[in-house]
């Protein structure tokens, strides 16, 4: 087990947006959540970041540390758990004003303080991983939304996480470039990287899972392998949820 989460709670005001979510990930697995818009996928990712800060409960890792979020967690807690995983956001969130091999190098060099040269070598290393080693010196408004997207990735790995976090990494794409930044998430799934990925990509996810997370109104409402999950679903929610997404007439 890499992460045990516990009674992972968050409201903003009034709204309740998640509601006692229980969710094991085990190292090397891949966890993709599925549901419908405004159901918590895209909360419950930023609350394993720390992006977002639960009101309610527990994080318990496989080398011992706990975060408990039923008391105030420390800025050290927060910032150690925050350090565990890289995230990869829907709209790229790449500085503008940097090209893509000082996007890559921005967090291990200032965040980090890891050494010159060895972060240069990485972020080289990384981009030509993702397929950009000949956009190195280009800035996001030179590349195409797939190109920046990628870069996004490659800065996200650059911190050395234990856990990469994506949250709907193709939504803001043209449907010709989608493939490209899923080749690359297929190509760290077959390195054993331990992900958590929101996604409407329903193929992609049953190609890549070992578990599928369906939640709705902030519950998780059913979750196992794909085969399951998205071929013999066992709750009416979800067997209505991906008629209406396989057969949207």
């Amino acid at each position: 087990m890499f992460l045990s989460v516990k009674r992972l709670t968050k409201a903003f005001g009034e709204l309740e947006v998640l509601k006692d979510v229980d969710l094991d990930i085990d190292k090397g697995n891949i966890v993709t959540i599925i549901g419908p818009s405004g159901s918590g996928k895209t909360t419950l990712l930023r609350c394993l970041n720390a992006l977002e800060m639960p009101n309610d409960g527990v994080f318990a890792f496989h080398d011992g540390i706990e975060v408990d979020f039923s008391k105030q967690p420390s800025k050290k807690e927060v910032t150690a758990l925050q350090r565990r995983s890289g995230m990869v956001f829907q709209s790229y969130n790449l500085f503008p004003h940097k090209t893509a091999l000082e996007n890559v190098t921005e967090g291990p060099l200032i965040v980090q303080k890891r050494p010159k040269k060895e972060v240069l070598e990485l972020a080289e290393n990384l981009l030509n991983k993702v397929g950009l080693g000949d956009k190195m010196d280009l800035y996001p408004h030179q590349l195409s939304g797939g190109q920046q997207q990628r870069v996004g990735i490659a800065r996200a790995l650059a911190i050395q996480p234990e856990l990469m976090l994506f949250d709907e990494p193709t939504s803001a794409l043209d449907p010709e470039l989608v493939g490209e930044v899923l080749k690359v998430i297929k190509d760290l799934a077959n390195e054993g990287w331990t992900m958590v990925i929101v996604t409407h990509e329903l193929k992609f996810a049953e190609q890549v899972s070992d578990q599928i997370i369906f939640i709705d109104e902030g519950r998780i409402i059913e979750q196992g392998p794909p085969e399951i999950v998205l071929k013999s679903p066992k709750q009416e929610r979800t067997q209505q949820f991906l008629q209406r997404i396989l057969n949207p007439s």
